[in-house]
């Protein structure tokens, strides 16, 4: 059994404009974290989807392949004309797509990282996001397949030398979405094409067993769809974009979110409680619960479990992004983008909210692999001031915060969640956690009654110019009693009442004498 690793074995890459760099994660000694790598000059730094990879795009069309469990460069590509490159999930493979002088070039090129071999070419006349990589594999490198005109495309991964294994013809196909683990299942999106409606499909990757879709759901008013697998391949969130919204709403369009199972038990939309877009939609690590933030602001979060029924409300706020804790049944609810940087931490399975906190200007977030951190960060070209790295803990109290002049990337290396342990603090209550923050030095532990009292804020006074102010106490000199600015409204108006009656009845004694 592998033993569970501390999480002083978290790394997280750092991209700034003269390279990039490997920090030693949290915790940090001195509050300061350690470099494990020093700057690399580059363009760009990916990890491998398993962490064992790392790839870096440098100066005259090179790229350099490290081993991440030393950060050693172990293989480098001299790829000239380089548009853009991928790594496979295991890192076994580098994909880099070359740009094309003539269609006779295979500009795609698949390499075997370990011997630096070219095992695969293949030409491809444009990269778009639905195009990119050319070929998918599943998580687990089991499967792979490729999106070809009006058909998929399957191959061997463990030997590219024998082509296409097999082929699916999906006429128009547009784009395809593997499932992730395992890579039982393949879905396919059709545009609507001469009044016909779109549709997505689901078809099973086995080669006996590609006849008939498994599930198919069709839709009008789509421009685009955005496909998302679930861990355990057996259910498909579809969320449908229009640019075009009929009931004029929303400039942006209209969104709606479908869901279709392997199984077929489910095929249709998932019931959301209020109208508006879908801003994000995620599966939570185990596969068998999803979140969605959908509404017009202030948006509405909903989770569900895989059989689409509601599991839990959490409330309306300023959120756009949904971010699940890898370990155990937590997540962090934000608003990012255009939105001020809300976040609020959850513990779902208990259902109470465990903070709030506020992270300003953010472009990226994600929690660490050990559950126990997350980060956020103001990246460029997207925001040119105020870059820089938080982490917070998992309760939302902030643990680190660095400025940086500018800051390109910054992410944690992945790692496999079961490489942790547990996270020993969740298990105490977040009430426990408060009484003890708020602990006077040398004194015992104070009840959280009393914990939570607080005095209220005062009020702020009105401004007052330096003349004004000078009038109220010649005013309280000439009359008496003390200045206006120290009277309540209330104590003005009845002597003010009181002076009109004294005046009043002078008036009246006078004419009687």
């Amino acid at each position: 059994m592998e033993a569970v690793k501390p999480s002083s074995s978290l790394e997280i890459l750092v991209r700034e404009p003269e390279g990039f760099c490997v920090w030693n994660g949290p915790p940090f000694g001195n509050g300061e974290p350690s470099i494990k790598l020093e700057k690399v000059p580059c363009s760009s730094a990916t990890f491998s989807e398993d962490g064992s990879r790392l790839m870096v795009m440098k100066p005259e069309s090179v790229i350099c392949i490290y081993d991440c469990s030393s950060f050693k460069e172990m293989r480098s590509f001299q790829v000239s004309n380089v548009l853009a490159a991928a790594l496979s999930p295991c890192g076994t493979y580098l994909q880099t797509f070359q740009k094309s002088l003539t269609p006779q070039d295979k500009n795609v090129v698949l390499w075997k990282i370990d011997n630096g071999d070219a095992v695969y070419h293949q030409f491809q006349k444009n990269m778009t996001k639905t195009t990119w990589p050319s070929i998918r594999f599943s998580s687990d490198e089991a499967v792979a397949c490729r999106m070809a005109t009006n058909e998929m495309q399957f191959f061997d991964p463990r030997d590219f030398s024998k082509g296409i294994i097999h082929q699916l013809r999906v006429p128009g196909v547009a784009a395809i979405e593997l499932a992730k683990v395992p890579g039982s299942h393949v879905a396919a999106y059709v545009p609507e094409s001469k009044g016909s409606p779109a549709s997505v499909q689901i078809f099973p990757c086995g080669k006996d067993m590609q006849s008939q879709p498994v599930a198919r759901r069709s839709f009008f008013r789509c421009s685009s769809v955005q496909l998302n697998w679930n861990c355990g391949s057996t259910g498909l969130l579809v969320v449908v974009q229009s640019d075009v919204d009929k009931t004029n709403q929303s400039y942006y369009g209209e969104s709606k979110l479908n869901y279709l199972t392997t199984d077929g038990t489910h095929e249709g939309l998932v019931p959301l409680r209020k109208e508006g877009p879908v801003h994000d939609v995620q599966w939570s690590y185990s596969g068998s619960e999803f979140a969605v933030v959908y509404g017009f602001m202030p948006a509405s979060a909903t989770l569900f479990d895989k059989k689409c029924k509601p599991l839990l409300e959490l409330g309306t706020g300023p959120y756009n992004t949904i971010r699940w804790n890898p370990k155990g049944k937590f997540l962090c609810l934000a608003g990012f983008g255009n939105l001020p940087g809300d976040m609020a931490f959850w513990d779902y399975a208990n259902k109470k909210q465990l903070g709030t906190t506020r992270a300003e200007c953010s472009v990226t977030s994600e929690w660490s692999p050990d559950g126990c951190y997350f980060m956020t960060a103001t990246t460029a070209p997207r925001l040119q001031v105020d870059n820089g790295i938080k982490i917070f803990h998992y309760n939302g109290s902030l643990y680190f915060k660095k400025m940086l002049d500018k800051l390109y990337q910054a992410e944690w290396k992945p790692e496999s969640p079961e490489r942790f342990g547990e996270i020993p603090e969740l298990a105490k209550s977040f009430d426990s956690l408060k009484v003890e923050e708020t602990k006077p030095q040398g004194q015992g532990a104070i009840s959280s009654k009393s914990a939570s009292v607080r005095p209220p804020a005062q009020k702020p006074a009105a401004y007052r110019p330096p003349h004004a102010k000078n009038a109220a106490a010649v005013q309280a000199e000439l009359f008496g009693g003390s200045s206006t600015e120290q009277m309540s409204k209330n104590a003005l108006k009845n002597k003010k009442k009181r002076e009109k009656q004294k005046e009043k009845k002078a008036a009246a004694a006078a004419e009687g004498s």
